[in-house]
């Protein structure tokens, strides 16, 4: 059986949610393969907090198996943690050159991220193209901002404001499945 590997943070791993299981978008995609019927197992590496020096570090736990679809969703703790995107970018290069190495034929797509309205964009210039230059640089798959029409949105919320709900988690699913999909 194909697999796909969801590499990421909490945004990944479905912070918060009942079942992440099935709720978070690796989740929710398996069932759109499934319905699909693409035989596929998709894998859910998602570690709440974790930053791209973190992934960096965990990676080779990821991709001792064999992968054919690599999805890349880090960087956001990077930023509210202070480290300088350079760095950020350096990992997640890293991190993309690393699964190609390893897995040549491997697919690869990285969700974009977008600066929250509340952080002082002076101090961030570069972030936001961090993800489009990774995805140009590398050939992948790109889905310019991962949470693009739940951001923001009280009720596809948690509480805190920052993590999807389970519906949010739909409307993700959603925009990314046709980008996925393409791709099986």
């Amino acid at each position: 059986m194909k697999r796909i590997v969801f590499f990421g943070d909490s945004l990944t791993a479905g912070y918060g949610l009942p079942k992440p299981d099935v709720q978070s978008l690796p989740g929710l995609i398996q069932k759109k393969i499934d319905d699909a019927g693409f035989k596929y197992q998709v894998v859910n590496a998602g570690m709440s907090g974790d930053t791209s020096s973190g992934g960096l570090s965990r990676l080779d736990y990821w991709i001792h198996q064999h992968v054919d679809i690599f999805v890349l969703e880090l960087g956001i703790n990077d930023l509210f943690r202070g480290a300088p995107y350079s760095a950020t970018k350096r990992n997640l290069d890293l991190i993309l050159t690393k699964v190609k190495e390893r897995h040549p034929n491997c697919k690869l797509v990285i969700m974009g991220m977008e600066i929250p309205a509340a952080i002082n964009l002076a101090a961030l210039s570069g972030f936001k193209n961090i993800y489009r230059e990774l995805a140009e640089a590398h050939a992948t798959a790109f889905v310019p901002f991962y949470l693009e029409g739940v951001a923001g949105v009280k009720h596809l919320n948690l509480p805190d404001g920052l993590h999807p709900s389970a519906k949010g988690y739909e409307v993700i699913a959603e925009k990314v499945w046709p980008t996925i999909r393409a791709l099986l």
